[in-house]
């Protein structure tokens, strides 16, 4: 057993070790609350890297590179201007498509040109007006959209190395009653207007395997892009008809009406949609259908 002299030393001892501590939190918190921190900004950086934007990463990437030198004409040749380079990547081609979009203001008499263009990570989106490209109700296309395709878009198709997706909107009005025995809803018309647009590709020469059909009907409205960029967390899928869905922090998200409650956004959501794919994505979804006369 300890003795007298033992047990006075050691109450001596803890007694002074008592008076060293400091209060408040032990001194590893601090190294933990460290780590965490440093997880958290880990995550965080996943997160945006998954979402990145590739047009405007590699706008940046040539944001000191020389241009492009070529120009596209309407019979699918580049005639040359100094030197010639292909279309090689995504910012390369939003600039392309940017140039064309300030040449059809100064043709069109509002200056209101029938084509506009976003990026997502998907890629870069060439949404064309469905009333200007199709009639009513009908999947067959007009000549102004047969145009645009020959001048403009089959050109830069053809001289760049992307996989395509050409896919059908329609607005949330009801498929009206004399169409329904050829479309029985917005779902059938979109998928034939870009299974058309598709076809049309075809017999210009762009092969088969680089091209994607799909019709989302109403249920990708053109402004549901910007919503997912605000809202990084929000799942599209879950998009909904009329009662909108809250997130976790209580705030409410769109819905397909809430995106067509006036004419205006109606006539943006008639499209067709042209889409350049980020890399990443070339092949998803591709059923390797042709197109047989």
């Amino acid at each position: 057993m300890a003795g007298p002299e033992f047990k006075k030393g050691y109450n001596k001892g803890f007694a002074a070790g008592a008076d060293s501590v400091e209060e408040g939190l032990p001194g590893w918190f601090g190294t933990f609350a460290d780590m965490m921190t440093l997880l958290f900004a880990f995550f965080v950086l996943l997160a945006a890297i998954s979402t990145m934007d590739p047009v405007k990463l590699q706008e940046m990437s040539n944001s000191e590179g020389k241009s492009l030198g070529s120009k596209i004409k309407s019979s699918g040749k580049a005639e040359l201007e100094g030197e010639f380079e292909p279309i090689k990547n995504l910012a390369a081609m939003k600039k392309e498509m940017e140039e064309t979009i300030e040449e059809m203001k100064k043709e069109s008499p509002k200056g209101d040109p029938p084509i506009d263009i976003q990026t997502s990570s998907k890629g870069l989106i060439v949404n064309i007006k469905g009333d200007y490209a199709f009639p009513i109700g009908k999947a067959s296309m007009k000549e102004e959209l047969e145009g645009l395709l020959d001048e403009e878009i089959i050109p830069k198709i053809q001289n760049s190395p992307f996989q395509v997706e050409v896919a059908g909107h329609s607005d949330s009005d009801r498929m009206p009653k004399k169409w329904r025995k050829t479309f029985a809803t917005n779902w059938e018309l979109s998928a034939a207007r870009g299974a058309s647009v598709v076809r049309y590709m075809i017999e210009k020469g762009i092969p088969a395997p680089r091209l994607l059909a799909a019709g989302y009907g109403p249920w990708a409205p053109h402004g549901l892009d910007s919503v997912k960029k605000q809202n990084p967390m929000w799942n599209p899928l879950t998009l909904t008809w009329k009662d909108p869905v809250l997130t976790k922090d209580g705030k409410q998200m769109p819905t397909v009406l809430g995106l067509n409650k006036n004419e205006k956004m109606k006539s943006k959501n008639r499209r067709i949609q042209i889409t350049f794919l980020n890399p990443p994505h070339h092949g998803k979804g591709r059923s390797g259908t042709s197109y047989d006369e």
